[in-house]
Order: C-alpha cells, then sequence, then structure tokens
C-alpha cells in the first residue's frame, strides 16, 4: 500500500528544505529526550547542522578539528563507554578519509556510532569533484554489522536521525546541501529497513533513494500521462535492503530503474541487481553517475549533465521496458 505524501508535490510552490536541516533539527529532538546522545565534528559544525545540536547541548559536543581518523576513533570510544555518538562531517571526509577507522574501531567492534555524510552527490555543486560524495554508498555497504540508510528529504532525514539514535549498532547516512522538495508529510512511516511504495504501478518498477525520489515521481507523472503505470520504491535502507518488497513489486511490473545521486556501481543498483540477480532476473536500466567525478556547477545543471533528471529517468523507464519479455 502507497504511504501519505505531500499533497503539493507537483505544485511549482513546493515547500523545498535542505536534507541536512534535517539532520540538525532531529540532533536537537533527540537530545532532549536521550542524554547518552552526543555530537562530534571536524570543523564542520555549521555545515552540516550539527551547531544546532551545540547551541542547545553545548556540553555534549565536541569539536574535533580537520582531524576525520581521530575524530572516529573518539566517537568508538565514547560509543563503547556508553554514550550515543553522531559524528558529522562531510561524506568525501567520512567515510572516505576514515574508512579504516570506521572498519576496525566501529564496525568490527560493533560499536553505537552513527555516522552522517554531508553535502553527498553532487549537490554541492561548485564545490566540484573533489567535495562530491558519489561512491560512499558502495564503501558502506560492504562493512559487516553497518546499516546505511539514505534519506529522501528534510522530514525523512529527521526522522532518520531520530530512529538511528535509538537503534542499537553502527550506522552510516548520508545527506545533501541543497534544497529540495519535501516529498513526504509527518505521518509518512519511517522504518528502518523497510522501503516504502509511494505510488502504485504495474508497468515498471522505480527504485530510488535520497533526494533523487523526487525526480523518480515526476518521472512517473508523466509516464502516466503516455499510458505507463510506474510503481515507485523509495529505498531509503540500502542495508539491510528490502529484498521482499523489491521482488514483489518486480513480479507484478517485470522490469526495474534504479535512480540515485551516486556512482550506479556499489549503491542501490548494485543492491537492486544483486537481489534481482539472484531472485528474480528482470531487465535493468540504472540512472546515476556514469563511472565518472564530477565537476564545479550548480546543482541542477550537473545533474542534467550527468543524466539524472526526470527525463533521464523516463528514458531509462522505456529502455527497460523495450528489454521486457513478458
Amino acid at each position: 500500500m502507497k504511504v501519505p505524501l505531500n499533497p503539493k508535490l507537483f505544485a511549482k510552490d513546493v515547500e523545498q528544505i535542505p536534507t541536512r536541516n534535517g539532520y540538525g533539527d532531529g540532533l536537537v529532538e533527540i537530545g532532549k529526550k536521550e542524554k547518552r546522545v552526543v555530537v562530534l565534528t571536524g570543523d564542520l559544525a555549521e555545515s552540516t547542522r550539527a551547531h544546532l545540536f551545540q547551541k542547545a547541548f553545548p556540553k555534549r559536543f565536541i569539536e574535533c578539528g580537520i582531524a576525520e581518523q581521530n575524530m572516529m576513533g573518539v566517537a568508538a570510544g565514547l560509543a563503547l563507554a556508553g554514550k550515543i555518538p553522531f559524528v558529522s562531517s562531510y561524506a568525501v571526509f567520512m567515510p572516505g578519509r576514515n574508512w579504516d577507522q570506521l572498519r576496525v574501531s566501529v564496525c568490527y567492534t560493533n560499536a553505537n556510532v552513527k555516522i552522517a555524510g554531508a553535502h553527498s552527490g553532487l549537490s554541492v555543486g561548485p564545490d566540484g569533484a573533489t567535495h562530491q560524495a558519489l561512491e560512499d554508498l558502495a564503501i558502506t555497504r560492504v562493512l559487516p554489522n553497518l546499516t546505511v540508510v539514505v534519506p529522501c528529504d528534510y522530514l525523512e532525514t529527521k526522522k532518520a536521525t531520530m530512529a538511528l539514535a535509538t537503534m542499537i549498532g553502527p550506522a552510516y547516512f548520508r545527506f545533501a546541501r541543497e534544497q529540495t522538495p519535501v516529498i513526504t508529510v509527518e505521518k509518512t512511516p519511517f522504518i528502518i529497513g523497510k522501503t516504502n511504495v509511494l505510488r502504485e504501478g504495474k508497468d515498471v518498477t522505480i527504485a530510488a533513494c535520497g533526494p533523487l525520489v523526487y525526480q523518480a515521481l515526476v518521472a512517473a507523472e508523466s509516464l502516466a500521462k503516455k499510458g505507463i503505470q510506474a510503481e515507485v520504491l523509495n529505498c531509503h535502507t540500502l542495508k539491510p535492503f528490502d529484498e521482499e518488497t523489491l521482488v514483489k513489486s518486480v513480479k507484478k511490473t517485470g522490469c526495474c530503474v534504479t535512480v540515485e545521486e551516486h556512482q550506479i556501481i556499489g549503491g542501490l543498483a548494485g543492491a537492486v541487481a544483486e537481489t534481482l540477480g539472484r531472485k528474480l532476473p528482470v531487465p535493468i536500466e540504472n540512472v546515476g553517475m556514469p563511472n565518472s567525478f564530477g565537476e564545479s556547477g550548480e546543482s541542477g545543471e550537473l545533474l542534467k549533465k550527468y543524466g539524472m533528471t526526470e527525463q533521464d529517468v523516463v528514458k531509462a523507464v522505456q529502455r527497460a521496458m523495450k528489454r521486457k519479455t513478458r
């Protein structure tokens, strides 16, 4: 059954809020309820919105400076001492720069650390390739014990922040800098490990994650005018991956398109291909970064250049449907 969405989703004046704001607001909310929550950052408090927690709970905020590897070790120690640390930095630096410490100090010990990767995907825009995290999901999905979450909008990021604080075990989640449409509403359910069906359809499954879920929904609306009914899945949890919901959808539609602001190798596309390859081989097309680094430019311009707009989703759906055997 599809879940409730923003009634103004397709309106020109749809509300747009950066997903990173959901992290900051979620930290403050959970900080009021759970005194064990502490927040660390590597000189990026305002950029990651961790500064909101800093203002509310200064004694539970730790500035580690530009030393991401050390910061991950500090977080592991705090977790093993009974705290619930949230580590905040850009995704290119964390897990990019401190993957070894994440692997050994956090995941190997199953430490209760929550890793928040900000400025993910192309949304960091003008900062260019060095700051555009497009590989983080691939290098976190492979780590044992680690939960991986990719919220689709501001509200879901806030919900994810609060849900991960109550979950026992290490987790990585990513969010973006730019303003993006608010897709969900307060009543939209968020359960770690459970994919949401945002739109029901019979002709093609569109499995999306992160802010590009919006492009998937806009594409589905456009396809409906052509007589194509697309089922849209919000795969906000990449690990543990909800294989049951994906397979149930694809049994009905016979083909699948993945949509993500990440390399098409190893992220959502990888999780979908691994699942369907084992359980239900069907034609799959991918919308995402095509094995390339990004570049400096406005977010919208970059999404268009690298083929991650709603028009690109429509084209991918048409390719997938042409390859259907039933």
